[in-house]
C-alpha cells in the first residue's frame, strides 16, 4: 500500500499538485518508520523521497534536518558508495546552498559534499553515468554560489 502511494505522489507531482504530494510523502515516511523502523532501506527511501520534494518546495530547513537523520542510516546499511546514499548527499547539498540566506560555512560544506559525493559517484558508477554527470553540473552551482559569496561588494 505505501508503495502505491509512493507512485501516486509522484503522480500528484508531476501533475503540480505539490502540496498534496509533500503530505502524502510525509505520510509513506511515516508510515514506514511504524512498519519498519529507521533501520530499514524502505524507510531510507521513503526518508530521501520526502527530502527531494520538500527541497523542490524550496523547505529548505525541513528537507536539511530530515537528511541529517536519515543520512547516517543510509551509510550504514547501503555504504557510502551506494546510489541512494549519493542521492541522499546532493539533496542534502542542494539544501545547504540553495537555502535563502545559506552562510558563508554552509556554502563550504555543500561544496565538500558535493565533491566528495561526485568523486565517489565517478569512481564507482563512471564518469558518464547520468547522476555523475548531474553531479558535476551541481557541483560548479555551488562553487558559483560559494565564489559569489566570499567576493567582496565592488570587486570582479
Amino acid at each position: 500500500m505505501l508503495a502505491m502511494q509512493s507512485n501516486l505522489a509522484s503522480s500528484y507531482y508531476v501533475l503540480g499538485r505539490h502540496e498534496q504530494a509533500v503530505l502524502m510523502r510525509q505520510e509513506i515516511y511515516s508510515g514506514y518508520l511504524k512498519l519498519h523502523g529507521k533501520q530499514h532501506e524502505h524507510t531510507v527511501v521513503a526518508a530521501n523521497n520526502y527530502a527531494a520534494t520538500l527541497k523542490d518546495l524550496r523547505r529548505y530547513e525541513e528537507a536539511k534536518a530530515l537528511l541529517r537523520q536519515s543520512m547516517p542510516v543510509a551509510r550504514r546499511l547501503l555504504g557510502e558508495s551506494h546510489e541512494l546514499t549519493l542521492r541522499m548527499n546532493w539533496n542534502y547539498a542542494w539544501a545547504l546552498y540553495m537555502a535563502d540566506g545559506a552562510k558563508l560555512r554552509e556554502l563550504r560544506e555543500a561544496v565538500a559534499t558535493l565533491e566528495d559525493t561526485e568523486r565517489t559517484a565517478r569512481r564507482v558508477l563512471g564518469g558518464t553515468h547520468p547522476l555523475t554527470v548531474d553531479l558535476e553540473v551541481e557541483l560548479q552551482y555551488a562553487r558559483a554560489a560559494l565564489r559569489a559569496r566570499e567576493t567582496p561588494s565592488g570587486s570582479s
